[in-house]
């Protein structure tokens, strides 16, 4: 039979974890959702094409290669500190720019290319946001395996893995039909304001040491963490 004390000491070390993979699953589902939204809203503006599709895809897998950048070298080069107060000062920026909702202003000019076209509203519209959430796994699994050594951080790998393909298969079936753009842009606010209060923890935690092992990271058109 377990003392209060081992009972309340679990507790505290449970939560934590839960907190961690609720975070990774999140983010991982709202990485994979956010892309049809995006390029639902553009799509008439380009009248239709595949390209349209074809460059919204090209488009989040190098925003997504920078987000996987951007945590490896925060993690190696910066201090736990250091990476928490600026990765804070990131998200305060992009919460700037929400909600995610392409305006008429954004709306392109007759001739020219439109693949650059393309690619310019999605970086006034989306790029920076998109970005900030594409880090979110791969920097949690390194926070996680900094401060939890003798678990096992790619469990939480698996599980954004999870998250993205039920933002895959929950878009067209249950998100598209029962909500307006509008309401699905405007959800997309929810994620960063969490991600603030957990990096100003790492910012206030400067003593962790250097996480032992990098997370996993995942590459393609249909999957990520």
């Amino acid at each position: 039979m377990q003392s209060p004390a081992t009972s309340s000491n679990s507790s505290s070390a449970t939560f934590p974890t839960l907190l961690y993979a609720a975070t990774i699953f999140l983010s991982a589902f709202l990485l994979f959702e956010v892309q049809p939204i995006i390029a639902k809203i553009i799509l008439p503006w380009f009248g239709g094409s595949a390209a349209v599709w074809t460059t919204c895809m090209l488009f989040f897998q190098l925003v997504l290669l920078a987000g996987y950048l951007y945590a490896d070298w925060t993690s190696r080069y910066l201090s736990p500190a250091a990476q928490g107060l600026v990765h804070a000062l990131l998200l305060v920026l992009a919460i700037v720019t929400l909600p995610l909702n392409p305006t008429s202003v954004m709306l392109p000019e007759a001739g020219g290319d439109p693949v650059l076209r393309i690619a310019v509203v999605l970086t006034v519209s989306v790029g920076f946001p998109y970005f900030l959430l594409s880090t979110t796994g791969p920097l949690l699994q390194a926070w996680f395996a900094r401060t939890h050594r003798q678990a096992i951080p790619y469990r939480l790998y698996a599980l954004s893995n999870l998250g993205s393909m039920l933002a895959l298969l929950t878009y067209p079936f249950l998100v598209e039909p029962n909500f307006i753009l509008g309401v699905q842009t405007a959800g997309f606010r929810r994620l960063p304001r969490a991600r603030i209060a957990h990096s100003r923890e790492k910012a206030a935690n400067p003593h962790d040491q250097p996480a032992v092992c990098t997370p996993r990271m995942k590459f393609g058109s249909t999957r990520n963490g």
